[in-house]
């Protein structure tokens, strides 16, 4: 068995391999997929060549223990936190959706769902009965410096706010 992260869903791998561009910098790759074997074990392979170096890249993913149906787009995961973004990862892609809403309404409702969708999956890294996100659950630079910039953000009351306003404008 291998440690390799779990890609709940195909939407999650896609925001991961986005935040993990090909070493010469560029995220343009048109990625293929589909399951493999692996040292016995089943796994979500993406794989495809950077457009803009031509550089091979392949990432590989374990199978969630309960497929995750899409309701709705995007779909990231289920009830547990994610293994691919940390908390802060999660933020800053809300952050980056959110402060960039095109002025095209169904573009922008897709973008505001992202955005309440990612704030989301921030929520489910605080356990039940805390009010905050652990520590643990910044393991990134990006995440940890996210948090360290303002770590009120990462209280479930402001959280909950901020996804149910990226929701409201969402609906509109």
């Amino acid at each position: 068995m291998t440690d390799r992260p779990i890609a709940r869903t195909r939407d999650e791998a896609l925001v991961y391999l986005d935040l993990n561009p090909c070493a010469c910098g560029s995220m343009d790759t048109e990625w293929d997929s589909g399951v493999v074997s692996v040292e016995g074990a089943l796994a979500k392979c993406y794989s495809g060549a950077c457009e803009d170096c031509g550089a091979a890249r392949e990432y590989l993913f374990s199978l969630p223990t309960r497929e995750v149906m899409p309701a709705g787009w995007p779909t990231f995961g289920g009830a547990e936190p994610s293994e691919l973004l940390d908390a802060g990862e999660w933020m800053w892609l809300a952050d980056l959706t959110a402060g960039n809403v095109p002025d095209d309404p169904e573009n922008a409702r897709r973008a505001l769902s992202m955005a309440r969708a990612a704030v989301e999956e921030v929520l489910k890294f605080i356990p039940e009965g805390q009010d905050d996100v652990p520590a643990a659950a910044f393991w990134s630079a990006r995440g940890r410096e996210v948090h360290a910039a303002e770590p009120p953000r990462f209280r479930r009351d402001r959280l909950t706010v901020v996804r149910d306003t990226y929701r409201d404008l969402a609906g509109r």
